[in-house]
């Protein structure tokens, strides 16, 4: 009995009622911590929505999730840590949910150039000098 004198049961809720429903990260992933293809999706990743003409709130395969993402997407490009801190989720769920947007084709991922494959700032310079002498 607790101290106003009434059980434990049925006195105390294990969410707050303005919450709404909780679901728990894994269930959105149904307990994947990657996606089937592996895709290596870097938080400043840009995520683009195809151009098809289908409506991915029809498509019965899909998680309200994934079709949150695919709505923001088609606005505009958003990067995989946008889309985590838009729809409220950890980022590992967002990767691999983007993951399996990929796998299905209804997004595309273009990834930021390497800092290692970036040109050399002596030879940008060097261009913009003989571009100068021109």
């Amino acid at each position: 009995m607790s101290a106003d004198g009434q059980g434990t049961q049925g006195t105390h809720h294990w969410f707050d009622d303005d919450a709404g429903p909780v679901v728990r990260p894994y269930a959105m992933t149904r307990g994947r911590t990657a996606s089937a293809g592996q895709h290596r999706l870097d938080l400043i990743a840009v995520v683009v929505a195809q151009h098809r003409g289908g409506d991915p709130v029809a498509d019965q395969t899909l998680s309200p999730e994934h079709v949150d993402i695919v709505e923001l997407c088609r606005d505009s490009p958003q990067s995989v840590a946008e889309l985590a801190a838009e729809l409220d989720l950890p980022v590992g769920v967002v990767r691999v949910l983007i993951g399996d947007l990929v796998d299905d084709d209804l997004v595309h991922v273009t990834r930021p150039v390497p800092p290692a494959e970036l040109p050399d700032e002596s030879i940008l310079r060097d261009v913009i000098d003989g571009l100068r002498a021109l």
